[in-house]
Order: C-alpha cells, then structure tokens, then sequence
C-alpha cells in the first residue's frame, strides 16, 4: 500500500495543532499507518516537524501566490491574502509557535521569502500612503502571523466562529495600520 504523504502531514498538522505533544502513534493511528510506517517516511519528530515546516512554507507560498500581492493597491491584497491563508491558519499557527523550527542555522529559507513577501506588501502599502510609517513592515509582517496563529487557536477552542475569522484578523490589522487622513 502507498503511502500519501499529503495525508500524512495532513493528519499530524490537525493532530500536532491541537496538541503539541501528541506521540508518533497517534499520528500513525490518525493517518491509518503503522508507526513503522510512519518511521520508514520520517526517521523521527524532528523530521517530520521539518516536512511539516515544508509543506506549510509550500501552503503559504501558494495562498500568497493565489492572492496576487503585486495587484491592486496593499489593502485589497491584504483581504485576499487573509482570505487565502484562512484554510491553513490552524497549521500557520502550529509552526509559528513551534520554537524548533526558529533555532539557530537551521532556520528554513523559506520563512525568510515568505516574510520577504509580506513585508514588500506593507512597504508598498506605507508607500502609497495607505499603511501608517510608524510601524516597521517587518513588524507588521510579525503582527499578521500573530493575528493569523491566535485566530486558528480562538476557532479551535470555539472562542471565536470560523466565518468571522477573516473579518476579525482584517479589521484589526487594518483598522490599526491604517494611516489617518486627519491633521
């Protein structure tokens, strides 16, 4: 029997995102695997929170690609954005915290192009005027992973509805970064 990888990672993301410290056996019995099996494809946690990590970039390069960020003006790409991410908040937020993936060397080059992107976005959004200059886009970059990983844990914990997700990580981001017109 072959073995989907998509599936997998599928099932250790919503395994790992509700609890952090779920054992290799329930992420084999999640996906319907041996843990031999699971073991033949990830030598170990490490390697398949570094597959995960692999596969979120994957995701989010994909939401962002599909949310055409060089279209339009900044605040019309950060909607599209929010609302392309959404799917994959849950996992976006499981790696954002997972503290691994951040030490030392190791650190993934893909995270450095995805906040590459993202920050590009806010500096175009604070050039044409429409995002306020005294917040760095670096930190606004840091504020949306933020919003997006405490928006998947509100959902989860059924603290905040799933449909209003996008409105609430909208609203505020923009409604705090927007520059005022008033002098």
């Amino acid at each position: 029997m072959a073995v989907d990888r998509e599936h997998v990672l599928k099932e250790a993301a919503a395994l790992l995102t509700r609890r952090a410290t779920v054992s290799m056996d329930e992420i084999a019995r999640a996906a319907g695997i041996s843990r031999a099996t699971l073991h033949r494809h990830f030598a170990g946690r490490d390697a398949l929170i570094r597959a995960l990590e692999e596969h979120g970039i994957a995701q989010c390069a994909q939401a962002m690609d599909a949310a055409r960020l060089d279209e339009g003006d900044a605040p019309g790409a950060l909607h599209r954005l929010i609302e392309e991410v959404e799917p994959i908040a849950s996992m976006l937020a499981f790696l954002f915290c997972e503290n691994q993936l951040f030490e030392g060397d190791a650190v993934n080059a893909g995270w450095a192009t995805l906040d590459a992107r993202l920050t590009a976005l806010f500096r175009r959004g604070q050039e044409e005027g429409d995002f306020r200059i005294d917040l760095s886009p670096a930190w606004l970059t840091e504020a949306l992973y933020g919003l997006i990983g405490a928006g998947a844990w509100a959902v989860h914990e059924g603290r905040v509805a799933r449909n209003d997700l996008h409105h609430s990580i909208v609203e505020l981001l923009l409604g705090g970064i927007r520059r005022s017109m008033e002098k």
